[in-house]
């Protein structure tokens, strides 16, 4: 009986050593860190790979140093021209320091995303509307930069931060669209008075050339007269300039002298 006893102590015992080794044995991906904490106090970070912890006294916690993608909701903003619209964003970010990542801040996601709220509302509040449009490369610089500067103590690294729609309220839309409409029609406008003024000057080149030279004027008369010719009208009635028969009279006038 005591034999029996304590053979099953002796695999109770092989047991319970197993389950603490095993625990003790941890494996990190490449992609993670595990940060040890010896008895409450901080280690640093161990891996990539395999290693051992001691059971009970230390305790490990996994960061992953991966970039995470983060959507910022659509925040409500009112411009510095005093115009009301809804903006999001997407956020890129990763970890650099896992040790601070843990020990400076409770929970890193949800910090990084309350800075990226708050910023975006502050940097889109101190531009105009239209800037907020033309100059979104402008823009999307300026909140990295302020957004990785509040970060950085806790770890954290911004590296893309980009602004994705911009939600404009439907009187401001209609309003634009008008804008748009009219800028088109005066550069169609400005186009069409550009043309005939070019159309004049050639006109006004072609007769003073033509004034210059009156065979010229009876070349061109007979150039239209051909061109009605190949009509196949009926009947053609066209005025005969004076110009034309100048020559005709004045040779006749020689005539008689």
């Amino acid at each position: 009986m005591n034999g029996v006893f304590i053979l099953a102590f002796v695999a109770l015992f092989a047991f319970l050593a197993l389950m603490v080794l095993l625990s003790a044995i941890k494996i990190v991906p490449e992609y993670e860190r595990g940060v040890i904490f010896r008895l409450g106090r901080l280690m640093g970070a161990r891996g990539p790979g395999i290693f051992l912890v001691i059971p009970v006294f230390e305790r490990m916690i996994r960061v992953d140093t991966r970039v995470i993608t983060m959507d910022v909701p659509a925040q409500e903003v009112i411009t510095l021209d005093n115009v009301t619209i809804k903006v999001n964003a997407v956020l890129y970010f990763q970890v650099m320091n896992p040790n601070w990542a843990v020990t400076k801040v409770v929970d890193y996601i949800r910090a990084t995303m309350q800075i990226a709220q708050t910023t975006l509302r502050s940097v889109v509040g101190q531009v105009e509307l239209d800037d907020l449009l033309a100059q979104r490369e402008k823009i999307n610089q300026k909140l990295q930069k302020i957004i990785d500067e509040q970060t950085e103590p806790w770890g954290i690294k911004v590296t893309i931060v980009e602004v994705k729609d911009v939600e404009l309220p439907q009187n401001m839309q209609r309003a634009m669209a008008k804008q748009a409409e009219a800028e088109r029609e005066k550069r169609a406008k400005l186009i069409h008075a550009e043309g005939e003024l070019q159309a004049s000057r050639a006109l006004a080149d072609a007769a003073a050339v033509i004034g210059s030279e009156p065979a010229a004027l009876q070349l061109r008369y007979l150039q239209t007269l051909t061109e009605i010719s190949v009509e196949k009208n009926s009947t053609i009635i066209f005025p005969l300039p004076i110009d034309t028969l100048k020559t005709f009279f004045d040779d006749i006038g020689d005539r008689r002298r």
